[in-house]
This record gives C-alpha cells, structure tokens and sequence, in this order.
C-alpha cells in the first residue's frame, strides 16, 4: 500500500511533481521509513540508505517540515506522519475495498452492535481501511490508515492464512515478533501452526495477542477465485465476552465476507504501472 500510496502523494512531496530526480529520491526515504513499520532512528536508515548521512538527513529534515514523516526528539525516531496518513486514508477510501464493503460492514455492526473493522495487508502489516461501530458501549483503538502487525491480530491472521504460499512466506519474514503480551506469538513456527488452523477452520481469533483485553473474531474476503483481497473483524473486550462466546458471531461475520467477495471478484488493488 505505502508503494502506491507514494506514487499517489508524490505531487505533495515539497510541492513540485514527482520525477526520478530529487522528489523521486525524497519519495525513496519516505518509502524507507514507512517499510520499517516502526519508529526508526537516522543510524537505521543509514545502514541500508544508498545516501551518505547529510543527504539523507536533509531528505528527512524536509519530509518532516512538510508533515509526510514525523520526528519524536526523545527517541530521535522518524516514523510516517500526519498528513501522509490523511493522504492514505483518503487514497484508499477512494481507491480500495473500502467503497464494495461499507454496506456490507455497516449492517454487521449495526446488526450485532460491536465494532468492525475492515483490513487489508501490505509489506506484513496489517492496514485498516474502515471501521464501522453502531454502538459506544465499547470503542476500539483501530482506527482507518493505522497500521498494525499482521502475526498479532485476528484480521492479520485471517489475511496471512489465505495468501499464495510464497506471498505468505515473504509476509512472514516481514513480521517483527515482538511479545505484546503473554499470548503474543514469538516465532514464525508457533505463527504458522495458528495459521494452518485458520485455513481449516476458516475464522481467525486474536486471542488478546496483540492487546491485553482485546479480542476478535476474524475472517477473510476471499472473490469467488479464492483469492484473498482483504479480511473483516468483531473486535471487543473481554469484559464483555469470553473468547469461546465470539463464536456465536460466525455466521453473520461468514455471511458478510462472502457478499463481499462476491462483489469483489472484479476489483483490483491499486499497483504500480
């Protein structure tokens, strides 16, 4: 997403159009910082940056001032910034699954009263494009155009488990496996052994994996050619529900991603020419 995305904001970076020359090398950085998937230092960019320091620290200097990257001076990190994630939110509300799948998400959230959340993946993480939430009993924190990991979450498991073998290998690399909480998985093996029951089961969970009191119940978009495009989740607490009791939302969450494969089918993610 973030690749297509650059190629959709290059008109923005400094106010000139993009070329392969200055801009495009500027666009080289923001697509750099944005890959990590995490705060990153200047000493970390450096290491696979084919710039030497000073030119790239006046491409960050200049991204930062213009709001496409955003400077922390406590952790002297970069990371995406404000008006890039406008940008992305607007991009892909407009270009991607998001328009086939809003009524879609509507009515499930209208009709069992909980929070859903559309996603898509890109690089190994996990980009959410929509939420619809039909109550304020209880407000998740996933947001559209935020980013989250793919090997920690519902939606990112119910993605992982329907891509091409070679797709999924690379998306696993791409995983940082850090341990948000006690049932965070750690390695890329005990993340495929859940992967293998999802692609039985047809439904992911996120078994407060990713956030200590979070929990979910996924399932992927598949078009009618088997080919995963996207994943929906009922995310809640679980001071409302205990996990076991989410499998009584199966067949409206199953309900929901087959009408959107369904008018799926001829919808192609935005890419590169």
């Amino acid at each position: 997403m973030w690749r297509w995305l650059l190629v959709v904001v290059g008109r923005e970076v400094m106010g000139v159009v993009a070329t392969d020359g200055t801009v495009g090398k500027a666009l080289s950085v923001l697509d750099q910082v944005a890959s990590m998937g995490r705060p990153v230092r200047l000493r970390e960019l450096l290491e696979t940056s084919s710039f030497p320091k000073p030119t790239l620290y006046r491409f960050l200097q200049t991204l930062t001032n213009q709001g496409m990257l955003c400077y922390d001076p406590e952790q002297q990190t970069y990371a995406p910034g404000i008006r890039l994630v406008r940008l992305a939110h607007s991009a892909w509300s407009q270009a991607s699954l998001a328009p086939v799948a809003r009524p879609h998400i509507e009515k499930l959230a209208s009709s069992l009263r909980e929070a859903v959340h559309l996603a898509q993946i890109d690089n190994g993480q996990v980009v959410f494009i929509d939420k619809r939430q039909a109550s304020t009993r209880f407000a998740t924190l996933a947001q559209p155009g935020q980013v989250a990991p793919a090997y920690c979450t519902g939606i990112g498991k119910a993605i992982l488990a329907f891509l091409p073998e070679d797709e999924r290998d690379h998306a696993i690399q791409q995983q940082a496996f850090l341990q948000y909480t006690p049932n965070t998985h750690t390695t890329a093996q005990a993340l495929l052994a859940d992967l293998k029951a999802v692609q039985v089961d047809g439904i992911a969970y996120d078994r407060e994996e990713h956030e200590v009191g979070i929990i979910s119940i996924a399932a992927p978009i598949l078009t009618p050619s088997n080919r995963v495009v996207g994943a929906v989740s009922i995310a809640t607490a679980t001071n409302r529900y205990a996990l076991e009791e989410l499998e009584a939302f199966r067949p409206a969450l199953l309900d929901c991603v087959n009408q959107i494969g369904a008018e799926a089918q001829s919808w192609l993610p935005p890419s590169l020419p």
